[in-house]
């Protein structure tokens, strides 16, 4: 089912309950392909993905025992390939392939929520320690791990801040 891209944004939502039913792995490259497609610094792409079955509890564990990792069916780690973007960009790329795997994350969000899925941003976790459990190469850091599964309950709304509370009109 195809959804207006406006509306995906406005629609999409933190899911953290999810049924017990297992995702095509084809579904799961697509969604790597579309947070792929997010803008990236020079277009070095300075970001790669992990995709975990099997070691969930540990990543859990990882992540300060958010349940959500444990019991989603996959769970992505996006990751910041610093020496991708630092061989161009020195020492500015550690920033720039953290903004890339930023980038890409959102991506990957809107896209499984186009697709009928449903997905959990988890940013708390020991950076260190994942790394170890997924034996990333030196220089490949973990941004965020996305929790995605077929969603039992959609969350409502959370409500947002006034946009006129957030905007700084410059004066300069």
């Amino acid at each position: 089912m195809q959804k207006d891209c406006l509306n995906v944004i406005r629609e999409r939502r933190s899911v953290r309950d999810f049924l017990d039913k297992k995702i095509d792995p084809i579904i799961i490259r697509k969604l790597i392909e579309y947070g792929n497609y997010a803008p990236s610094a020079g277009n070095l792409q300075a970001r790669d993905f992990v995709v975990v079955t099997t070691k969930k509890d540990e990543l859990a564990d990882a992540a300060l025992g958010q349940k959500v990792i444990k019991d989603a069916p996959v769970v992505i780690v996006v990751c910041a390939n610093i020496p991708r973007s630092s061989r161009k960009y020195g020492k500015r790329g550690t920033l720039y392939a953290i903004q890339d795997a930023t980038a890409a994350v959102q991506n990957i969000l809107l896209a499984t929520h186009t697709l009928g899925l449903g997905a959990c941003w988890v940013g708390a976790f020991d950076e260190r320690r994942v790394s170890e459990i997924l034996e990333l190469p030196d220089g490949v850091i973990p941004i965020a791990m996305i929790a995605i599964g077929y969603p039992k309950t959609i969350p409502p709304n959370p409500g947002r801040i006034e946009v006129e509370k957030l905007i700084h009109w410059g004066k300069w």
